[in-house]
């Protein structure tokens, strides 16, 4: 009886643990990193100190074993906060990471087209390589969040999403 009791104990736990991580992507984050999230706040999450963006090299860091990019800048929040450290782009390419609609990498382009047909601010095209030319086989498929000023945006190569990106969105 005391293995039963020990072995509930043990899935409960477990269970209760995964329960707390959070693999969600949607146009303002990707797992536990937002979009505007100060950088003291993503440094206690990260378990970390954060270095601002010289607009090359990201922040590098782990969550639950998976890897997420992170650049951060000093942005304007309000006049009580003109100029604070906050999150300003997150990308992965790690599997786990999915939208609501179950949308991550290793989906197809056909699988984001099917899920956010109806989307009403959404974009596909192509990328281009260092030299401007076109790459074949490779783009991206975006949702514009108006509201919230930010896109999430999926590249795929040759039809598969291999990185979710979330991003302001200068409406450039």
């Amino acid at each position: 009886m005391k293995k039963i009791i020990s072995f509930f104990v043990f899935v409960l736990a477990f269970g209760l643990m995964n329960a707390q991580e959070n693999f969600e992507v949607s146009t303002l984050r990707i797992g536990p990193y937002k979009i505007f999230m100060p950088k003291a706040e993503a440094e206690k999450i990260a378990g970390m100190k954060l270095k601002n963006s010289d607009g090359e090299k990201k922040s590098v860091v782990k969550y639950t074993g998976e890897t997420i990019q992170l650049d951060i800048y000093d942005n304007y929040i309000n006049e009580a906060n003109p100029s604070v450290p906050s999150i300003t782009y997150i990308t992965t390419t790690s599997k786990k990471f999915r939208t609501k609609s179950g949308i991550g990498v290793g989906s197809t382009k056909d699988d984001l087209i099917n899920a956010y047909k109806n989307y009403p601010n959404y974009s596909v095209r192509e990328d281009w390589d260092d030299n401007g030319k076109s790459v074949k086989n490779a783009g991206y498929f975006n949702l514009d969040d108006r509201q919230a000023g930010t896109q999430l945006s999926f590249k795929f190569v040759n039809n598969i999403v291999t990185e979710i990106s979330i991003y302001l969105n200068e409406g450039c």
